[in-house]
Parts: structure tokens; sequence; C-alpha cells
């Protein structure tokens, strides 16, 4: 039903109500049984209810396609998030097969042995990523107890996972993102940090939720290091995406933590 209709109708109701008891009342038909201000309860009461019923239904048809356009919206941005990510690892494994020939030409086994590695851990992900359907309902929660076990399995470093989380306190889109969120700062740790030993503590309160990352690696001084080094930048336009705020802290041989904060609007 079109808004179109709808505004049809708001108009007509009303219209059709008084002018319509207003031309039987003076036409003779009411006045003999109907006095004048009998007449004027009895319209007003018959206004309020019908009034009453068509604006209870009106306004659950609007809500009703504002749920659906939302929905929608929401399917959206995850499909262009998932072909961003899509493009995202195409970009990655191009980069890193073309790496992989030059070094095995040069013999170097080591080297093309630490990027076969990054090939297998971008692929799980990317399977990962693909393996449920938007329009499946899956809760956050275990899916991300389900990949941070998988990246503890491929990385060997030990994790330690505590994740409180509301059932639907984040919509898909923003789903997506702290997804990806997680994900990039875990690929920082796996490649970067030399930990053995990583945390994340995630959990929702009323309108605020906290998701804390740490590892015991070797660390980096965040003054010297350039901005697009490690994908910090990435991480930081993902977390603003959300309305989320991070403070990114580290030092030399002593780990790095990233508490990530935000609230929500549901």
């Amino acid at each position: 039903m079109s808004y179109q209709f709808l505004k049809i109708i708001t108009i007509l109701i009303p219209t059709i109500l008084i002018g319509g008891f207003e031309f039987l009342r003076h036409t003779g038909l009411l006045l003999q049984d109907l006095s004048m201000k009998t007449g004027n309860y009895f319209i007003t009461i018959l206004i309020f209810i019908v009034s009453y019923i068509f604006s209870n239904w009106m306004f659950k048809m609007i809500e009703e396609k504002n749920h659906r356009i939302s929905s929608e919206r929401e399917m959206r941005a995850i499909y262009e998030e998932r072909e961003r990510l899509a493009k995202e690892l195409h970009d990655n494994i191009a980069q890193t097969l073309f790496l992989l020939n030059v070094n095995l030409k040069k013999g170097k086994l080591n080297d093309a042995q630490g990027l076969v590695n990054s090939i297998d851990s971008n692929l799980r992900q990317a399977i990962y990523n693909l393996r449920t359907s938007p329009s499946e309902h899956v809760s956050l929660s275990p899916r991300l107890e389900s990949w941070l076990d998988d990246w503890s399995t491929v990385s060997g470093i030990d994790l330690i996972v505590s994740i409180d989380l509301d059932e639907d306190y984040f919509t898909p889109a923003e789903e997506v993102q702290i997804f990806s969120i997680i994900q990039e700062a875990f690929t920082n740790i796996r490649k970067h940090s030399n930990a053995d030993h990583a945390s994340l503590l995630f959990h929702t309160n009323l309108k605020k939720w906290e998701l804390i990352i740490e590892d015991n690696g070797r660390g980096f001084l965040i003054n010297e290091i350039p901005l697009n080094k490690y994908g910090l930048v990435m991480l930081k336009e993902r977390v603003h995406k959300i309305g989320a705020t991070i403070d990114i802290s580290s030092e030399k041989d002593n780990g790095t933590n990233i508490i990530i904060k935000g609230s929500s609007e549901q």
C-alpha cells in the first residue's frame, strides 16, 4: 500500500464522516430523533473512535514499511561491505602471490613459506566471512567466538576471550564493521606482534559498549609509526563508521592495547 493511498484515505475519512453526518442531519432525516446537542456529542465520539482505529492501523502500516526499508538498507550495507572485503582480499592475495613467485625464484624458501601461510590465513578469513548468509540470524557472540578459536589455532597464540553482549544489540551493518575491526586487529597481532598471548574483552552495558584487545608482543612507539602502518588507518575508519572512539596504546617490548568504546541508539 502506497503512501499516496494513505494520504488520500486520511483526507477522505474525516471529510466523509463529518460531511455525511451533517448532510443527513440537516436534510431532516435525523433532526426529529437527534437534537443538535446530542448530534454534536455523537459526531465527536464517532470521529474519535474512527480516528483512533484508523490512526493505529495507518501507523502500523507505516512502521512495517519503515522496518522493511531499514532491513533492506542493512542488507545492502552488508553486501557492500562484503564486496569491499572481497576486493581487498583479491588485491592482497594478488600481491602476496607476486611476492611468493619472486621469493621462489630467488630460493628464499622461508620467506615463501611465510607468504603461503599468509594466503592460507586470508582465505580462511574470507571463507568464514562468506559462510553465513546475511539473511540468516546468527548472533554476533558465537560467530566471534568461533572465528577467534580458529584464529588461535592457526596462529598458535594463546587467547583469552570474554564476550557478554545483549541479543540484537547491534544492527547487522554495525556487526559487519565490528567483525571487520576485530579481524583487522587480530590479523595485525598475528603478522606483526610476535606475541604468544592475547585477549579480547567485549561487553555491552545498557546503551554503552566496550571492546578491549590486548597482546604481550613487541609493541611499537605510536609517534614513530606511520598512520598507514599495521592497518591503523583502516581500523580507525571502521571504528568511526559506527560512531565509536578508539584509543591505541603501545610500548616497545611491552605489548599493545586497543580500547574501542561506543553507544547504541537502538
